[in-house]
């Protein structure tokens, strides 16, 4: 792969390119944006369409869960949302944390966050805003939500222990977060690994499950579960531009595999730095 730096620009010129697509264009193509590739975008995501609060304008089904059905927000909840897209998941927590509640929406792709906005302006929401910003230097004070939720995002950013410890920040003493995103099982093979497409297709810059989990402890999260966990099968024709026929068919043993979890963490209501203004 190349540099931090690079691998963020390459991610945000192509979720932007995906910005400008329908949910249709997008399931429509293997690749999610533009003609044809490799990678399909959507190839991980859920139904909201039952959710309540569901926008299909800002549905572009480029999650890997529905972390909001997991989240236990209540109303009145200060949510973020990081890497919030189009709104999909800001506009469903919206609807549970209710007129008392506020939602912020943290993207790092200008053309995500302008859709966001747009799509909260046809709703006439004056709790939800979106701003742009880098999840691995989240622009919110400290200790201000009650609730991070995040989906398929966090296995983007270069430094996802960075990432977790700015998601440790933000939260109040007492909040916890709910987050969707993929992790691997056994080590991928080079071509999948190595290949900047598939970083953006959320395949290689997935670790691996047991680091994850490591990364949240280590940061100082409490009570980390995970809430739910399916296995992510890509198709042989997507699989074929990566690997040859006997990678795949080990990819296929179970011994190596792409797992989409849905994990909860709690920031203990006992923690607090000097100087924060939560003691």
């Amino acid at each position: 792969m190349e540099t931090a730096s690079d691998i963020k620009e390459m991610v945000r010129t192509k979720y932007g390119e995906i910005a400008g697509q329908t949910k249709e264009q997008n399931a429509a193509s293997c690749c999610g944006a533009g003609e044809c590739s490799t990678v399909d975008y959507t190839i991980f995501a859920e139904d909201y369409s039952k959710m309540k609060g569901y926008l299909a304008d800002a549905d572009l089904a480029l999650g890997c869960g529905v972390p909001t059905e997991f989240a236990q927000i209540h109303e009145g909840d200060v949510v973020v949302d990081l890497g919030s897209g189009a709104g999909n998941d800001a506009f469903v927590a919206r609807a549970i944390a209710g007129e008392s509640g506020k939602v912020i929406g943290i993207d790092m792709t200008p053309q995500m966050v302008d859709k966001a906005r747009e799509n909260a302006d046809k709703l006439g929401f004056n709790n939800v805003e979106f701003r742009l910003g880098d999840i691995e230097n989240i622009p919110i004070a400290a200790n201000r939500a009650d609730v991070v939720i995040s989906n398929c995002v966090l296995n983007l950013v270069p430094d996802k222990r960075r990432a977790f410890e700015e998601m440790f920040r933000i939260l109040k003493p007492g909040g916890h977060f709910s987050v969707s995103d993929v992790v691997l099982r056994g080590e991928l093979p080079d071509g999948l690994r190595n290949d900047a497409e598939m970083y953006a297709g959320c395949v290689s810059g997935a670790i691996q499950i047991e680091t994850y989990l490591q990364h949240l402890h280590d940061v100082g999260f409490a009570t980390i579960t995970v809430q739910k966990q399916k296995a992510i099968e890509l198709p042989d024709d997507i699989l074929a531009n990566y690997l040859t026929a006997e990678e795949i068919a080990t990819m296929r043993d179970g011994q190596t595999g792409i797992l989409s979890i849905t994990v909860y963490g709690e920031k203990s209501a006992a923690t607090c730095s000097p100087g924060a203004g939560c003691c």
